[in-house]
Order: structure tokens, then C-alpha cells, then sequence
């Protein structure tokens, strides 16, 4: 049986750290690893809006095509 090391929770840091050394989930402006992740989780969020509008029978793309003449 593998025995595994613990440590107490004191040990352990206050928060997640990216490599810039700042908090991970900050909301921060600019060009920053924590941008990103906001950028790709507000991403994440729409696209789900996007696929359970359409799945509702409002499709933004079928009414465009529909006014183009498509």
C-alpha cells in the first residue's frame, strides 16, 4: 500500500499564483495571463447563450441568411 506525504493546510499558499505572481482569477486590464482567462471564460459563456438561443428556434445566423437572400 503507497503511503502519500501530507502536510498541514498551513503549508499550502493564500491563493493560486500565475507566473507573473499575481492572483490568477484577478480581474485585471491588458495583455495579462489573468485577461485571458477572463477572455476565454466570458467566450465560453456567450457561445453557450449562442447554441441555447438557437436551440430555442432564434437563430441570429438563419435570420441574416433569410434577409440576404440565402
Amino acid at each position: 500500500m503507497e503511503t502519500r506525504e501530507t502536510r498541514p493546510s498551513s503549508d499550502l499558499p493564500a491563493v493560486a499564483k500565475e507566473y507573473n505572481g499575481v492572483d490568477r482569477n484577478a480581474f485585471l486590464f491588458g495583455f495579462t495571463p489573468q485577461a485571458e482567462l477572463w477572455n476565454g471564460r466570458l467566450a465560453a459563456i456567450g457561445f453557450l447563450a449562442y447554441l441555447l438561443w438557437d436551440l430555442a428556434g432564434y437563430s441570429v445566423l438563419r435570420d441574416v441568411l433569410h434577409l440576404i437572400g440565402y
